[in-house]
């Protein structure tokens, strides 16, 4: 699992569960990405979207680790026909970080419906095929390494055994487009953002509590699945706080895993390397370039790169692979707007 269903909190109310964040290249600027909801866990009373929740796209454009820019959607209660109205509003600068800045609208719209802003914003929300993929046996066995310091063990398994345990599952899918030039004002000459997101829940004492935050992929699967606690706390906090708070963690689960399967001289130094590689959690990305998440370097995640792979390879400082790909996916996504596959 990426992000799904990833601690007791996020469960409470799968609508508020991010369980993925992609940024990529499209048609007419950047993609951003985030899916809820997911159906693994069976039927949801009401599916879809929180309305009492907020979603957000939070972007940072000076490596500061501090969202610069943060696009926030607010849904409606769920129709007799199914359908949510949202809002979309923009924050900039300072009020970026504040939960409660009004920021401007820059679009209402319906689920289902491709909405388009004056500036050339795209934003549609939605029921969608996950596309994503896991092996379960081989996600069980990366959590017990990392978690108990022990080598890879896979037992019985062989790759003949590998299934996509999320094939044929459904998502609620939240996807705006963003002209280049609206993120490029505000980036360096290098073009590159952070981006993450956060799922939020309005509090009875009129503030909001963070259910999910989501930046690079796979970071709760290698670290949390048996530490649910950590799970709560990587969903809460910020960014810029990560290295502080999770760094000696992750530091003695990677030098663990590392020690136990042999396959570094010094597993703290190299243990070390790759804390400071996964935090602060942000997925980085260079506007108007083709995203590649993969083992040399991290640009953006398209729709379907191999995101466990790349990720338990490098924690682990070996390789390792699930043996299924895209092609396990049961719905492909589009080159065209929204990309995801729509139900």
């Amino acid at each position: 699992m990426s992000h799904h269903l990833d601690s007791p909190i996020a469960r409470q109310d799968i609508r508020l569960d991010i369980t993925d964040l992609y940024c990529f290249r499209g048609q007419t600027g950047t993609v951003l990405v985030i899916n809820v909801c997911h159906s693994f866990l069976g039927e949801v009373m009401v599916p879809g979207y929180h309305p009492e929740g907020m979603y957000e796209f939070k972007i940072d454009t000076n490596a500061d680790a501090v969202e610069d820019i943060t696009y926030r959607l607010t849904f409606g209660d769920r129709e007799a026909q199914g359908k949510q109205r949202f809002i979309l509003r923009r924050i900039a600068g300072d009020r970026a970080v504040d939960p409660h800045a009004p920021g401007e609208v820059v679009v209402e719209g319906a689920t289902e419906a491709v909405v388009t802003a004056a500036s050339g914003l795209r934003a549609w929300a939605g029921k969608a095929g996950d596309p994503f993929w896991i092996e379960a046996d081989v996600l069980h066995a990366v959590g017990h390494a990392f978690q108990d310091g022990t080598p890879l063990e896979l037992g019985a398994w062989t790759p003949k055994d590998a299934r996509n345990l999320f094939a044929g599952h459904t998502v609620y899918s939240i996807v705006i487009e963003i002209p280049d030039a609206e993120l490029l004002a505000l980036a360096g000459p290098d073009r590159r953002i952070g981006v993450w997101a956060v799922a939020s829940l309005a509090t009875d004492a009129g503030g909001w509590r963070s259910i999910n935050r989501v930046g690079l992929p796979m970071i709760h699967p290698l670290f949390t699945q048996f530490n649910e606690d950590l799970g709560n706390r990587l969903n809460a906090g910020n960014p810029a706080d990560d290295f502080a708070t999770f760094g000696e963690t992750i530091i003695k689960a990677v030098a663990g895993a590392v020690r136990a399967n042999g396959t570094a001289e010094d597993p703290i130094g190299y243990a070390t390397s790759v804390a400071h590689r996964f935090l602060p959690n942000i997925l980085p990305y260079a506007v108007g370039t083709r995203a590649v998440f993969g083992m040399a370097s991290w640009n953006g995640r398209s729709l379907t790169d191999n995101a466990p792979d790349v990720m338990f390879t490098i924690a682990a400082n070996t390789p390792v692979s699930q043996h299924i790909g895209k092609e396990s996916v049961s719905r492909k996504p589009s080159t065209s707007f929204p990309y995801v596959p729509r139900i």
